[in-house]
């Protein structure tokens, strides 16, 4: 571990804390000025690519260049494709039904909570998740297949993460399925594919960082939080148990495995 620029990265995480507070705060501006907090979510996946930006430009002649090119361009697809998809998904909307139930138990200004339990925490996490991604870049020496590994870990997620957004995103612009569940597709293996998706895209990340014990070693606890998340937090548990009462989905349920893709019962 004594080889790995520790001084270099200790000077990266405030760069990329300031980067991932700057990009809440703005989103904050909006987001008051709109009346409308549901757009912090398409910041979550701007954070990330804000951090990475920044960490390239810090890591500048250190690390190996091809990683760094690498995981830059890996984590800013990631986070730009998912921004545009919530914007996209959320336009004509209006607030987000988990944001309106949030803030009716500010007990002061509604905005100051939601800038405190929201998007400071976000921004916290968007720093903490992204560790890999600012690790990597300070490895030196040329790639290794765990790393390739990484690469084509990270592809499987993408196309998880975007065929099955893109699948469901037809599905509900069909009024022949209104109210109707959706199991075709992606969807008939896994009742999450997006977060399993997510969940590939960042072990596949953190695999990129394993050519350094010690940017692995920094980085573990990223894809840990990111899988804990994804299906104890405000992922699969959360949005299961807001379409619980749905006609079908218990059937569906049944049939379709919670997570990694599986075919169906």
């Amino acid at each position: 571990m004594s080889g790995y620029a520790w001084a270099d990265l200790a000077a990266n995480l405030a760069w990329a804390a300031v980067a991932a507070l700057g990009v809440m705060l703005i989103t904050f501006a909006v987001a008051v000025r709109k009346g409308l907090h549901r757009i912090v979510d398409i910041a979550w996946g701007l954070g990330f690519a804000a951090v990475a930006a920044v960490t390239c430009l810090a890591s500048a002649g250190t690390g190996d260049p091809g990683r760094r090119l690498l995981v830059t361009v890996l984590t800013v697809v990631w986070g730009v494709r998912l921004a545009a998809h919530i914007a996209r998904r959320g336009r004509g909307h209006g607030e987000d039904p988990r944001y309106e139930a949030m803030l009716s138990k500010a007990s002061g200004n509604q905005n100051l909570y939601a800038l405190r339990v929201v998007y400071l925490l976000q921004g916290a996490l968007v720093w903490l998740v992204s560790l890999p991604v600012q690790s990597a870049q300070y490895i030196s020496g040329p790639m290794s297949g765990v790393a390739v590994a990484g690469g084509c870990l990270w592809a499987v997620g993408m196309f998880f993460e975007t065929v099955g957004d893109a699948q469901l995103a037809r599905f509900k612009a069909d009024p022949a399925n209104k109210g109707q569940i959706m199991d075709v597709g992606l969807w008939r293996y896994t009742r999450h594919p997006n977060y399993f998706g997510d969940f590939c895209v960042w072990w596949g990340l953190f695999l990129i960082t394993c050519d350094s014990l010690a940017a692995a070693a920094a980085s573990l606890v990223s894809p840990v939080v990111m899988s804990l998340l994804l299906t104890r937090g405000s992922g699969q548990r959360l949005l299961e148990r807001h379409m619980a009462d749905r006609p079908g989905y218990a059937a569906y349920a049944e049939r379709t495995s919670g997570f990694f893709p599986l075919p169906p019962s």
